[in-house]
């Protein structure tokens, strides 16, 4: 039932109970951290929503009036209440701050968290933080079923029920052998690239779902040709530079391997690889406590 309009708010109270308190409105705005005007000027509201004076300002100080006094028991009841869903709801903060469970995809669970983490562990030191890793379908997952409070991927396509927001921005790029012909080279085309078999992330990856989406923006027709399909970026790496086929990774995930001149990376051209990074959770349900704070530690520039 809606409260009646003649209801003080708990800030007037709790000023009109110190005043009683303490005796005097000057102390009582003192305590209260606001001038004795603003103290005075909400006490005279107060008493303007009830219809009774509350106070009575002698020399001495200020005192109930007889109606006065019975709004002081009553509001000590209701002040009392608010002071305890005060501590319930303090009591709820520091559970959820207690624990934050993070499904992340792959190459950002591997080359991002780990320094957002540094971040958040400033921020929430007593915090316990659990990294659930997959691709961004397991993410998706993880979010929609409850296991994670927030996740990160990187794939273009979200199911129903998730609300995203981009956190970052990310390159694809090709990667091959040393002695690849594409590496003396130096480049490669679109179309080349469309008929060559590649190695890939197993469906529902982030950077799969990215690149054929990109590959379907530039021949509606073509079809991925698989050499073959791996779970692991870790070990495309190793397939590619043993020679097997070429793959198209993450710049995040290939960058030591690149200075170290184990993989190789062709410029390539007509074609678009550049990917968001995003941050999801569901829909209307945005982060608050940790989730919030992680959330705004990924938004920064890497």
């Amino acid at each position: 039932m809606p409260l009646s309009p003649r209801v003080p708010d708990l800030s007037a109270l709790d000023l009109l109970l110190s005043v009683v308190e303490l005796g005097s409105l000057g102390r009582a705005a003192k305590a209260h951290g606001i001038s004795q005007p603003s103290a005075s000027s909400r006490i005279r509201y107060l008493e303007q929503l009830v219809g009774v004076a509350v106070l009575e300002r002698t020399t001495l100080g200020s005192r109930p009036t007889a109606a006065g006094a019975l709004i002081v028991e009553w509001a000590r009841d209701v002040v009392d209440a608010a002071a305890r869903l005060d501590a319930g709801v303090d009591s709820l903060r520091a559970q959820r701050d207690s624990r934050l469970r993070v499904a992340a995809s792959q190459t950002i669970a591997e080359y991002l968290f780990p320094k957002w983490l540094i971040g958040l562990r400033a921020r929430m030191p007593d915090t316990s933080i659990a990294l659930e890793s997959g691709n961004s379908a397991d993410v998706a997952r993880a979010v929609l079923e409850g296991r994670a409070g927030i996740g990160f991927v990187e794939g273009p396509r979200l199911p129903s029920g998730l609300e995203s927001h981009a956190v970052g921005r990310d390159r694809l790029i090709v990667v091959v052998a040393p002695g690849h012909p594409w590496a003396k080279r130096g480049e490669v085309g679109a179309d080349e690239l469309a008929r060559t078999a590649l190695i890939y992330r197993e469906a529902g990856s982030g950077t799969r779902n990215s690149f054929e989406r990109a590959m379907g923006a530039v021949g509606p027709d073509w079809t991925p040709d698989v050499a073959l399909e791996l779970s692991s970026t870790t070990a495309i790496k190793s397939a590619v530079a043993a020679g097997v086929a070429p793959a198209v990774l993450s710049s995040l995930a290939v960058a030591s391997e690149l200075a170290e001149g184990i993989l190789v990376s062709p410029t390539v051209t007509g074609l678009d690889l550049e990917r968001q990074l995003r941050a999801v959770w569901p829909t209307g349900q945005k982060p608050t406590g940790p989730a919030r704070d992680l959330y705004a530690i990924a938004r920064r520039p890497i």
